[in-house]
């Protein structure tokens, strides 16, 4: 009873964080331009975040992804960054393309 008691109070918790900051960022995001240096800022810090993200799926990979080979996890990961490009920056098409590959190649 106790520990059901603690994770409905932590995710309480961490809905009020969530959505406090969501709300002052609604509120402020009138007064920031686009063009300024803080939101390019911003930006390149999400985009950062990103990219380290999904190098460390690439190359430290957890769970079932980890079962396969990191060359095979590379040649995918480069064909999905083409066909992003080529589609004219499609997400569907090398998302779903990304499982087909990993699948197909992994079988091999």
């Amino acid at each position: 009873m106790l520990t059901s008691n603690i994770i409905i109070l932590a995710i309480i918790a961490t809905s009020i964080a969530t959505y406090i900051s969501r709300f002052m960022g609604a509120l402020t995001s009138e007064k920031v331009s686009a063009e300024s240096n803080i939101f390019k800022w911003f930006n390149c810090v999400a985009y950062s975040t990103l990219a380290a993200l999904l190098g460390r799926m690439i190359i430290f990979p957890a769970g079932v992804l980890a079962e396969s080979e990191l060359i095979t996890r590379l040649i995918v990961f480069f064909i999905c960054i083409a066909i992003f490009i080529i589609s004219k920056k499609n997400l569907v098409i090398p998302t779903i393309l990304s499982a087909i590959l990993l699948s197909t190649l992994n079988s091999l």
